[in-house]
């Protein structure tokens, strides 16, 4: 393919299962993440297949973000394809027991933090007149379920940036899309259950949910459509989950 993607949050889930693929289908890779040593792994893993480079930030950190992408070398300075995919959910608690240091983390990480990559980044593709931006969002951002408020409002203000972008740009011709997952077993839960494993595990157990590589295969799959097709806004979930709060354990 030969094209340049731009990945946040590389280093685990959907991010990590992306770059995989998109490296077996010669597509050079900027890989973002905060953990170095995953993002060195990562390079390690793929670097033969495609040309990799790493850039070590936290998506809130504005500074970062900027002066990281404005420094990219010759070689990774024309990118094609942008996957917004760094985001995180903490805390599952009714809104008037919610954290605020929880609730700065997930507006600051999923929305903030994609907007500055993307600012970051337009520039160069309205000068070209091209490019392809993958937000990813969450079934949370087209329903909001019990103790879910803050995250959902972070994921319904991803949804509406995604549908402004693709107004905004489509004067550019940059196609602009989001990838809606359902339940995906990665390292999502851990994270919203601060670490405690057992009860992150029982959010998957008894059916058979979504894995990072099934979403991979979905980005891979619209980023490779023809030029004249925009898939804006596709919503997946396993066979098992019907909604947020209906999952078929039984199956």
């Amino acid at each position: 393919m030969g094209k340049t993607a731009f990945i946040t949050g590389a280093t685990s889930g959907i991010g990590k299962a992306t770059a995989i693929l998109f490296a077996q289908n010669d597509i050079n890779l900027i890989l973002c993440g905060r953990r170095e040593e995953r993002l060195q792994e990562l390079k390690t893993q793929i670097g033969k297949q495609v040309k990799v480079h790493t850039l070590n930030f936290d998506v809130r950190d504005k500074n970062a973000v900027f002066d990281a992408i404005a420094l990219l070398p010759d070689a990774f300075s024309k990118i094609d394809i942008l996957i917004n995919n760094a985001g995180n959910a903490h805390g599952l608690d009714p809104i008037e027991e919610g954290s605020l240091e929880d609730w700065d983390a997930m507006l600051d990480i999923n929305v903030k933090g994609l907007l500055y990559v993307s600012k970051a980044i337009l520039p160069q593709m309205i000068e070209r007149k091209e490019g392809h931006i993958i937000n990813i969002g969450s079934t949370a951002g087209k329903e909001v379920y019990p103790k879910g408020n803050v995250y959902c409002a972070s994921k319904h203000a991803v949804d509406a940036i995604n549908q402004g972008m693709r107004i905004d740009l489509n004067q550019y011709g940059i196609r602009v899309g989001a990838v809606n997952p359902g339940l995906v077993e990665t390292e999502f839960s851990k994270v919203r259950f601060k670490g405690d494993d057992a009860r992150a595990a029982t959010v998957y157990k008894g059916f058979q949910p979504l894995v990072a590589e099934d979403i991979a295969d979905i980005i891979y799959f619209v980023v490779t459509r023809p030029y004249h097709v925009n898939i804006a806004d596709l919503v997946v979930m396993s066979t098992a989950q019907a909604s947020s709060t209906i999952v078929n354990k039984n199956l």
